[in-house]
């Protein structure tokens, strides 16, 4: 393990740290009513296996697709769109079901879906989502680190449609001192002999940060197109644009603003950069917000020919920034004395993944293909990282034997 320098973990890590309650009294998708509504939610909602996805042992459900499929298409499936729970997927009364607006409000209650739809415009937001554990298992081999050890799979670019939070808080009426709105599902995680749901916590100007059409964050109820599945947080989720996934919530259950981060343990204690995993530490360290550019070798296919060849393709995500785009993606197979330019796909778009492709030819012997990207704001993949103890953000250059 390599020595760690506090200015050089301060600096890797900067980039990515920057930095009421509401209540859905009852779900419908159809302007028929509550009634139809229910049983076409509760028909769609019921496809939470995945036979696409390799699960990782255990529960709560943890599952990633395989990379080959991954890259097929820009917009990916939701059969080919990874899992990630920290809990049991909770069962939910849809009848009953509420989430509340509370806090640093005017205006503290309750909304049902019905009402969001019949007050808000409903919008999209097309944005990657990517666990900040991906590729964890990389992390490992350097020194072994605990957590679900993700490979390169923890990631998928979307279409959701729901309603801008930023127009629910104004609804709310924001107070003087807001700085913060806190997430908190319906869902029961369990730590030793506590039980809590899973939170997250995004500042508030962040809500407010419209960028050309894009939402700050959006309470999400469909997915490409589609009603939620469980999985993927039905019936309400939040989604943040450009934040690692932690802070996009499932199964919704409240929305507090603040003038601080939520306490909850999953932002006060986990998903932060640690040199040491002590108390110290985990409350003087920023929660992870932005993810870092990103690059990944996801399928290799050999070319019949006189010439041996291998054609390879894979995703680049670019920092999560306001207009952000992946700028250039490289591929080298003599330890990254030389690069070559791959090839980007044609679909782009902020808070997005690029798909890109290239063709290396083969010497006949075991080669090395690494891979790293580029993008606008000037960020490129590292070609290592400092090892800490939670195994987040890893982004070193892409390795694989061809």
């Amino acid at each position: 393990m390599a020595t760690i320098n506090r200015r050089m973990f301060a600096r890797q890590i900067a980039q990515y740290s920057f930095g009421g309650v509401l209540s859905l009294n009852g779900y419908s998708l159809l302007k028929g009513g509550m009634q139809g509504g229910l049983a076409l939610a509760q028909e769609n909602a019921r496809d939470s296996v995945k036979p696409d996805l390799y699960f990782h042992p255990g529960d709560p459900r943890n599952g990633e697709p395989a990379l080959a499929k991954l890259v097929e298409t820009w917009m990916t499936p939701v059969s080919q769109f990874y899992v990630r729970s920290h809990g049991l997927n909770p069962k939910i009364d849809l009848a009953n079901y509420r989430v509340r607006i509370e806090g640093l409000v005017d205006h503290p209650g309750s909304w049902t879906l019905n009402e969001l739809a019949a007050k808000l415009p409903l919008v999209s937001v097309t944005c990657t989502l990517t666990c900040a554990g991906n590729r964890r298992s990389e992390h490992s081999q350097m020194k072994p680190v605990g957590g679900v050890q993700w490979r390169e799979g923890a990631i998928g670019n979307a279409k959701w449609e729901g309603y801008k939070l930023s127009d629910v808080l104004q609804a709310a009426g924001i107070q003087e001192g807001a700085r913060h709105v806190w997430f908190e599902g319906v869902d029961e995680v369990k730590d030793g002999n506590s039980v809590f749901p899973f939170g997250g916590s995004v500042p508030l100007a962040k809500v407010f940060d419209e960028q050309d059409g894009v939402a700050g964050a959006i309470l999400a109820t469909k997915m490409n197109g589609e009603v939620l599945t469980e999985d993927h947080g039905f019936p309400i989720r939040t989604v943040v644009p450009g934040y690692i996934g932690a802070r996009s919530v499932k199964w919704l259950g409240k929305i507090v603003v603040s003038d601080r981060p939520s306490p909850n343990h999953f932002v006060q204690d986990v998903y932060k950069m640690l040199q040491a995993d002590t108390a110290v530490q985990r409350d003087e360290a920023a929660p992870i917000y932005r993810y870092p550019v990103n690059s990944v070798t996801c399928l290799t296919e050999q070319v019949t020919g006189a010439k041996a060849t291998v054609k390879v393709r894979g995703y680049a995500l670019p920092t999560g920034l306001a207009a952000n785009r992946i700028k250039r993606v490289e591929l080298s197979i003599d330890g990254g004395r030389n690069w070559r330019d791959a090839t980007l796909g044609s679909e782009a778009a902020d808070y997005c993944w690029q798909l890109w492709e290239g063709e290396i030819g083969l010497s006949g012997k075991p080669t090395e293909l690494l891979v790293r990207a580029t993008d606008s704001a000037g960020y490129q993949q590292p070609e290592r990282v400092i090892w800490h103890p939670k195994g987040y953000l890893y982004n070193g250059w892409h390795r694989t034997t061809l």
